[in-house]
């Protein structure tokens, strides 16, 4: 049987996405940044973000459509949240607009459309396949997913396609924020995390500094990386020029280490717990190769598998994981029932998603 092509949407925060997938396969994945615009902020600027939005949305559909090399769609799939409310609306106001389009599978049929959690797109990024039906990935429940991003660190137990169980979550800043603060103390600017990762490869362990644990002697699942923000801010005020000056790359090894000894503590520690079959790992910061590396061990010292995102650009935001997720609401049949009423959800959880599916 023929898999359902579908046309995705994503604009949660600060990157305009279109794209077209065949069931898990990705035939298009277009993706426009806003980085340039938000640099000078040190963070994104919620109405540049939705302006810069507005106007490029209608390329960048265009695009995935000419770069798909598809005229016709069996749905129109798009991020109901979480997300910037502003930027959401954005993307939803285009998705109803083409599902009212003759852009169907079937003549003046109206286009059904999928609501989709950003969270669960990151979670499917996973299972994303180039042409070549490639890499070859199943999902083992129950999965042990892990979302890191600018805006969210969460542990999910995914009992099943659409059964989700909130586990663990960040009680204040996500790991991806945190780092982009750790980068502006360290004078470094926006986005951070890509400017820690390559000081902090050049780091020396034995060089760098000690920050204590947050929640290092509780039993649940939760993050915290205000604390740890604050810690380094007074660590850094605490040093003479010329020592921070000669300690910037074992400064951001230093914080990097403190913010992913967290992660893989807590992820070690939901394993003992809940005992998935395997781990699924996705949210920009999953980009950062020592994570990687270490949540490859992580789930080695468990006998565990791993699965990343195959391609770097289903790791940041993107419409193509809204897409693969959008493929398994499809085929459970969960269509937005009234589309007027859709609306953006920028508090959406996991927990909720499968209700607020259902109950349209």
């Amino acid at each position: 049987m023929d898999k359902p092509i579908i046309l995705s949407i994503d604009t949660s925060c600060d990157e305009t996405s279109a794209a077209v997938t065949s069931g898990r396969l990705v035939l298009s994945n277009v993706i426009s940044s806003q980085i340039s615009i938000h640099q000078k902020y040190g963070g994104v600027y919620p109405a540049l973000a939705k302006r810069a939005h507005q106007e490029r949305i209608d390329y960048v559909v265009q695009k995935a459509i000419q770069n798909a090399k598809k005229n016709r769609f069996d749905a129109v799939a798009v991020t109901q949240g979480p997300g910037l409310a502003i930027a959401l609306e954005v993307g939803i106001k285009k998705a109803k607009q083409i599902s009212e389009n003759p852009l169907a599978i079937r003549e003046n049929h109206r286009l059904p459309l999928i609501a989709v959690n950003h969270l669960e797109g990151h979670i499917y990024s996973c299972l994303a396949q180039s042409v070549g039906g490639l890499p070859k990935r199943e999902i083992i429940f129950p999965a042990l997913c892990l979302v890191v991003s600018g805006g969210h660190t969460e542990l999910v137990l995914m009992k099943n396609h659409g059964e989700y169980q909130l586990i663990g979550e960040t009680l204040d800043d996500a790991c991806g924020e945190a780092l982009d603060k750790a980068a502006i103390i360290l004078k470094l600017g926006y986005p951070g995390g890509p400017v820690i990762e390559k000081l902090a490869s050049k780091g020396e362990a034995l060089r760098s500094y000690i920050l204590s644990q947050p929640l290092k002697d509780k039993k649940n699942l939760n993050f915290s990386y205000s604390g740890l923000k604050t810690q380094f801010l007074y660590l850094i005020q605490s040093l003479s020029q010329k020592e921070f000056s000669q300690n910037l790359q074992n400064l951001a090894l230093s914080f990097q280490t403190a913010c992913f000894e967290q992660i893989t503590r807590k992820t070690s520690q939901a394993i003992r717990v809940y005992q998935p079959k395997m781990i699924l790992c996705g949210g920009g910061v999953i980009s950062n190769k020592t994570l990687r590396k270490l949540l490859r061990q992580t789930a080695k010292n468990n006998n565990l598998p791993v699965f990343f995102p195959p391609k770097k650009n289903l790791i940041t935001d993107n419409a193509a994981m809204i897409g693969v997720a959008a493929y398994y609401k499809y085929l459970r049949g969960e269509f937005v029932k009234n589309i007027d009423l859709l609306d953006r959800e920028p508090r959406m959880t996991l927990d909720s998603h499968k209700l607020q599916a259902d109950s349209r």
